[in-house]
Formats: C-alpha cells, sequence, structure tokens
C-alpha cells in the first residue's frame, strides 16, 4: 500500500536546500506557508485557468451558466468562439439566422471580463444600426446567463450609443464608421454587416484605431495577445467589390497560415441546428434571386472579370438622405427651381418574372458657373407588368407633373422626359403624343410633341417635351456615360432606408420613401450583374444570370446621356474675353 508520505507537498517533506525558486509547489522560506490565503497560495493554479479560460470562451460559458435555462451552445458556434479568441483577423460570412451577431457579442463580453482594462468597439454602417444590434443580444445575454450581470459595473444604451463598463474597468462601445471617430483609440473591433462599409472611409478613419495594445495590470505589453484584433461579420456582398478582394486576401492568408481565419456557410447550418425552419428558406427562394443567394446562401453575386464598373463605387455613390417624391413647394405653393429629367425604359410583358418598364427620376445640381456637379436619382419606378402604352403614358405624365413639368416650358422643372423609342419603346412614344385624360382624377394631361423627330402629335402646336431615344450606333456612348459618372462619383443614390428612416419628416409618406430606397437596391443588383462584353465597332453589356433585369440601369444611363448631351453646358459670361489688348 502506498504511503501517505507519497502525497504531501514538497514544501512539507522539505525543510531546507529549497533552492529552486521557481518551483510554484514551494513556499517563500521566509514567509512560510499562509493558510488564510488561497489565492496566493495556489496563484499558479489561477493563471492556469484564466489562460485557458481565455482560450476557450464556450467552456466559460458552460461553467457560468444557470442550472435551468442558458443557451446550449452549438457546435458550430463554439467554433466561431474559439476562433475569435484565437486569430488575429476573422471573417465570418453567416447567412440570416447563423446566430452571428449573439456569438459576436458573448464573444466580446468573455474578452472584457477575461482582459482587465480592454477596450472593444463595435462598428457598422452607422452607430445607429450597431446600437440597435447590440441592445436586443445584450438583453439576451443577461435573461440566458444572469451571473454576467455581476461582472458589469454600468450599462448605457441610448438611440446612437452603447456602452456597457465591466467591474474589471474593461469598456466596450461603438464607433460610427465615419470622420467622426478618427483619432480615438480601442484595443479590439469588430465590424457588423462589414460588406456595407466603404472601404477607403475605413482605412482611413477606422483601422488606425486598433493600433495601440492594451497594458496588462502589471504595466506591460503581453506580446501573445491579439492587439488590434479585428473582426469582420456579413452575409455575401458583391464580386468585383472591395470586400469581395478583402476575403479573397484573408483566405489565401488562411492558407499561408498568416493568423487569420474565413467561416463560411450557407442555410444549411442553421436549419441542421434548428435555428431556421426550411418553410422560411423556401419562401425566401420564391421572392428575389439575388436576396436569397446572398442571405441564405452567401453567394457573392455579379461579376469578377470583366465587370461594368467596381460595384463599390455605385455603393458609395448612396448619399442622398432627403428623399424627393415630388418637386418641393415653397410657403407659397410655387416649385422650387429644380431641374429634373425624367428617363424611361420600356417594356410589355404580362408575366412578372420577365423585364418591366423602369421609370427614374434625376435631379440636376450645378455649380455656380451652370456646369453639372452631381445628378441625384431621387426616384426609381416600376409600373406593373401587363398594362398597356396607354396606361404607360398616363403614369409617365402624371410623374412629369409631380416633379413640377408644366406645358409652359420656360415654367416647366422637367427639361425633358428621354424615353427608350426602340421597336416596343414607340408604341409608348406614339401615346404620348396623343391628347389624354387621367381616369382616376379626370384631370387633362395634354398632349406632348418630340424635341428630335419629325412625328407629329395629335394636337398641333403642342410643347416640345419628349426626347426619343435609339441606341443603335451610340450603345457604346451611353454606356461610357453612365461609367463616366460612376467614376467621377457625380451620380449620386438614395441611402438605405433603415439608415434614414430616423431622420425623416413627420408627415412623410414612409411606405412610398422605403420603395424608392428599395429600388435603389434593385439598381444596384442589376449593373452587379452586367458585365463589359466588346463588340467589332463598340462596346455593350450583357447580363451574367438572365433572371436579373437590367430596365433601372438602362434608363438611368439614357437619362445620364441625355443631360451630358443637351444640358452640361457652362454658361458663360457674355463679356468674357480671353484677348488681353481687349479693354472695355
Amino acid at each position: 500500500m502506498a504511503s501517505y508520505k507519497n502525497f504531501e507537498s514538497k514544501n512539507n517533506k522539505t525543510t531546507k536546500d529549497r533552492t529552486n525558486i521557481y518551483d510554484p509547489t514551494f513556499a517563500s522560506p521566509v514567509e512560510g506557508k499562509d493558510n488564510s490565503n488561497v489565492i496566493r497560495n495556489h496563484l499558479d493554479k489561477w493563471a492556469e485557468l484564466c489562460a485557458f479560460l481565455r482560450f476557450y470562451p464556450d467552456i466559460f460559458y458552460d461553467m457560468i451558466a444557470p442550472a435551468t435555462g442558458g443557451i446550449k451552445l452549438d457546435l458550430y458556434q463554439r467554433v466561431m468562439m474559439r476562433v475569435l479568441s484565437r486569430f488575429q483577423e476573422n471573417y465570418f460570412c453567416i447567412p440570416r439566422g447563423g446566430s452571428k451577431t449573439l456569438t459576436q457579442i458573448m464573444t466580446a463580453y468573455h474578452t472584457g471580463i477575461t482582459h482587465p482594462n480592454i477596450t472593444i468597439a463595435i462598428t457598422a454602417s452607422t452607430k445607429e444600426s450597431a446600437v440597435k444590434i447590440w441592445k436586443e443580444k445584450h438583453d439576451e445575454i443577461l435573461r440566458f446567463y444572469p451571473a454576467i450581470a455581476d461582472e458589469i459595473k454600468s450599462v448605457n444604451f441610448s438611440k446612437d450609443t452603447g456602452r456597457v463598463e465591466f467591474q474589471n474597468g474593461a469598456i466596450i462601445d461603438n464607433l460610427a464608421n465615419a470622420q467622426s471617430s478618427k483619432g480615438l483609440r480601442r484595443r479590439r473591433g469588430s465590424l457588423e454587416e462589414s460588406a456595407l462599409i466603404d472601404k477607403d472611409l475605413y482605412e482611413d478613419a477606422i483601422e488606425p484605431i486598433f493600433n495601440v495594445p492594451r497594458v496588462t495590470m502589471t504595466g506591460e505589453t503581453d506580446p501573445t495577445e491579439l492587439n488590434g484584433q479585428i473582426n469582420r461579420f456579413s452575409t455575401s456582398g458583391y464580386k468585383n467589390s472591395d470586400e469581395y478582394e478583402k476575403i479573397l486576401k484573408m483566405t489565401k492568408e488562411m492558407g499561408n497560415l498568416k493568423g487569420t481565419f474565413v467561416f463560411g456557410s450557407d442555410w444549411f447550418i442553421p436549419v441542421h441546428f434548428g435555428r431556421q425552419k426550411v418553410s422560411t428558406i423556401n419562401k425566401a427562394r420564391q421572392g428575389n434571386v439575388i436576396r436569397f443567394r446572398q442571405n441564405y446562401l452567401c453567394d457573392w453575386i455579379g461579376v469578377s472579370d470583366g465587370a461594368l464598373i467596381n460595384i463599390s463605387k455605385l455603393i458609395k455613390a448612396r448619399t442622398i438622405i432627403s428623399p424627393e417624391l415630388e418637386c418641393p413647394t415653397d410657403k407659397r405653393g410655387n416649385y422650387e427651381l429644380n431641374e429634373y429629367v425624367i428617363s424611361v425604359d420600356v417594356a410589355r410583358s404580362a408575366s412578372e418574372n420577365n423585364n418591366k418598364s423602369a421609370i427614374v427620376v434625376l435631379k440636376l445640381i450645378r455649380n455656380a458657373n451652370g456646369a453639372i456637379r452631381q445628378v441625384h436619382v431621387v426616384n426609381v419606378l416600376t409600373p406593373p407588368n401587363g398594362l398597356n402604352f396607354k396606361e404607360q403614358s398616363i403614369i409617365v405624365k402624371r410623374i412629369f407633373y409631380q416633379y413640377g413639368g408644366n406645358t409652359d416650358l420656360s415654367k416647366s422643372r422637367v427639361k425633358a422626359v428621354v424615353i427608350d423609342a426602340n421597336v416596343i419603346g414607340q408604341g409608348l412614344v406614339d401615346r404620348l403624343l396623343e391628347d389624354v385624360t387621367d381616369d382616376e382624377t379626370n384631370k387633362e394631361l395634354g398632349c406632348w410633341a418630340t424635341i428630335n423627330t419629325l412625328q407629329k402629335p395629335s394636337v398641333p402646336n403642342s410643347p416640345e417635351i419628349l426626347y426619343c431615344l435609339k441606341s443603335q450606333g451610340i450603345n457604346g456612348d451611353i454606356i461610357r456615360e453612365f461609367i463616366n459618372y460612376v467614376e467621377s462619383n457625380k451620380l449620386k443614390l438614395l441611402k438605405s432606408f433603415d439608415d434614414i428612416k430616423d431622420k425623416l419628416p413627420k408627415h412623410a409618406d414612409e411606405i412610398a420613401i422605403e420603395q424608392a430606397c428599395a429600388q435603389m437596391q434593385f439598381l444596384i443588383d442589376e449593373v452587379s450583374n452586367l458585365k463589359l462584353k466588346k463588340t467589332q465597332n463598340s462596346i455593350t453589356v450583357e447580363q451574367v444570370v438572365k433572371r436579373v433585369d437590367k430596365d433601372r440601369f438602362s434608363a438611368i444611363s439614357y437619362g445620364l446621356y441625355y443631360i451630358n448631351l443637351f444640358l452640361d453646358r457652362q454658361e458663360i459670361d457674355e463679356y468674357e474675353d480671353d484677348d488681353d489688348l481687349v479693354y472695355f
């Protein structure tokens, strides 16, 4: 039988010659063993436990889970948590219902608890969206793990600000992806819906924030700590975008063991673990094909080679925060001195799956010299399929008057209505050249004449409002004009509805504004699906996925071509002369 002496500590068995001062089982020969100080006597075990829990955040949550309740972490969530605690840079491309946000916030709280005085930032496209996401998950964590509340010193959530301070001095707050965040310092950060974040602004204002490492309680910097860690969470976006290049680069670095990790999945994982219903997936599959591929398949859609434009530049163009569903008026009811061009791409189909007619309203912004500085896409409308040409003509004329159009062209805020007059479009042109009455309001909408053709209207001397555009021979010029406006940042689109809904006037038509904002996203989808194709004498575009329309793109392109050809002319002072010998 083994002697009990074999189980005595080295400190009890040895009374002298204890020279190995690095052996933690020896107590100081001066102080002796202090049975009242449990932590100091077992400091090596505490250090080992802390290191273990830092490396295994999922086990940390298992240890503090209540006897009943808590969250049963699934295998992929445990992998996500461990990856977030071990790799310097991570990218998680996960579908809707994948619990990526909850896992992200849980790991951030674990990091705050296990790293005293650390500062962590949660960043999204706007501060409001970051706080909204965070606040919901914060309440869930405290409900499922009540012990976390003992580690929190203070909590502050408002409309656009979030801040959680822990007992050990660690702080988690939110930052806006904007120049206002420039100069701040944090130790780690996460980017929510990173596919929506502007790369140039991020690299200039956000990325340098995480360059300063955390100082430990001993006043030193731990070289093994993940200082400067940046984690990205998103569903997929577009090929030929900055974010697509980023995830490709990180995937390559992961293969070369450079300290990055890319985690991707589709809807099978959340469905397998019961976090998403198959019925939800099937319903989404019947809707917009691009939304389904991005939100549930995590496909990066569009063109990788030969794309029409870098889609990130078009996403960056979404800067308009004040939608215009009609021409604004002053206090007297007079229209403001705005300039609009209405552009129409014509389609005729009874099926909603085929191409649709698209009506685009473009607003001109000029500089002091009269040259066009910007063109704002203030509204895009797609009438239902199946309408005949007369019904479509009534819709076009309604929109004309809605934006300050007038048959007295000197008073009209709409400078022209550009129509795709190729083949099918000629039918709409014929109807617009007829006198018509709005059946809903019984208002006379008048008769129009064309600007550039000899086609006669039904009423003589009708105002020349209609420009009939036929793209044969000039298709390459039309495409190049669209590219020029995007590349020069002159084309501006409405922001997403979530970004502007809290700033809308009290009596704004939120449904119509939300539809207008959604149309901008459809436009981006269309452009991302277009590939440049060189022909013998010019260039054209072709659709990568035929189910994705290109009518909105076509309508905008026609309008920009007309604006550049006829309206973008700098006003010249009649007294201006470059001859130095001319005196007045």
